[in-house]
């Protein structure tokens, strides 16, 4: 029978069996030999062991289990490689590769097309506050100077800038990119219509303003069109100009321009009464009601008071 050894030297020897038990399945082969010295070292070691106590035993146990797992998880991170599988499921076509490189491709031009139209719709938007600045400079002595500078404006801004919104627009669904060009096209309605009631006292429709851009495209494709809810939205931000407007006419004691204006609001106020409670709630237009009726009020408490003076 083999010679009983002490704990610590049996613990020693436990983990050196382990280390190269580790070291020989790492290396990726097991050896006859090898399993033969392994078993029969193992069997010698299990009669040597030393007798412990029923309570030792399960501490025995434990640590034998930690250094085991210490042993393994130590081989493992110095020397194991890690497996790769490659299977032909795994790997991607060339048809699909090709069709996912196309997407991102497109989606790409997308997104550098809408910055583009984004920086467009900026310059509309720019130059056709500019456009209705110029029509509040309104006074009875230059009235026709003013507003032929400010239809001059008005061409400038339609001639380049909405071109250059056309052209970027052109032959794609333009409807996918309106909301990057909405706020400039709503401003371009805003400062057309106050142009046009200043000139004519009338009111410029949708469809005269879509004729106005048709010759900007090109006639073998689909035109850009403004939409109904970008004109009546601009149409909305119409009468806060308006306002300001006939505030500078009461102002300069010229009432009838002024009545003529409230009038006007009036009747845009009544229309959109009607057509409001059918929109989308994301479309802001139940705030710009509210700020329509203050307009109506403002005209005509100015008007009010500018009478009783």
């Amino acid at each position: 029978m083999p010679k009983m050894m002490s704990s610590l030297q049996w613990f020693e020897t436990i983990i050196e069996l382990l280390i190269r038990a580790l070291d020989l399945k790492n290396g990726g082969g097991r050896l006859v030999a090898e399993e033969w010295y392994f078993s029969a070292l193992g069997s010698s070691l299990l009669l040597s062991a030393p007798v412990f106590r029923p309570r030792r035993r399960v501490v025995v146990v434990v640590r034998w289990w930690h250094c085991w797992c210490f042993a393994e998880s130590t081989m493992q991170g110095t020397s194991k490689k890690p497996r790769s599988l490659v299977t032909e499921a795994a790997t991607p076509s060339s048809s699909m590769k090709e069709s996912f490189s196309k997407y991102a491709e497109y989606l790409n031009q997308l997104n550098d097309k809408r910055e583009r139209v984004v920086k467009a719709s900026r310059d509309i938007t720019i130059n056709s506050k500019k456009v209705i600045f110029q029509v509040h400079r309104i006074s009875k002595s230059n009235k026709d100077e003013v507003l032929e500078k400010a239809e001059k404006d008005l061409s400038a801004v339609k001639d380049q800038h909405i071109a250059r919104l056309v052209n970027e627009l052109q032959g794609t669904d333009f409807w996918k990119l309106r909301r990057a060009y909405s706020p400039g096209i709503q401003e371009y309605v805003e400062a057309a219509t106050l142009c046009k009631f200043c000139t004519a006292g009338t009111l410029l429709n949708l469809d005269e303003i879509n004729a106005m851009l048709l010759p900007l495209s090109d006639p073998s494709s689909e035109p850009l069109q403004i939409n109904i809810l970008d004109y009546i939205l601009g149409i909305a931000d119409l009468t806060g100009e308006l306002m300001r407007l006939a505030i500078g006419r009461i102002s300069d004691g010229e009432l009838k321009y002024a009545e003529k204006i409230c009038r006007f609001v009036r009747e845009i106020y009544r229309e959109l009464t009607l057509v409001a409670p059918k929109m989308d709630d994301a479309s802001d237009m139940k705030a710009k009601m509210d700020v329509m009726l203050q307009s109506v009020m403002k005209i005509e408490n100015g008007m009010f008071f500018q009478g009783l003076s």
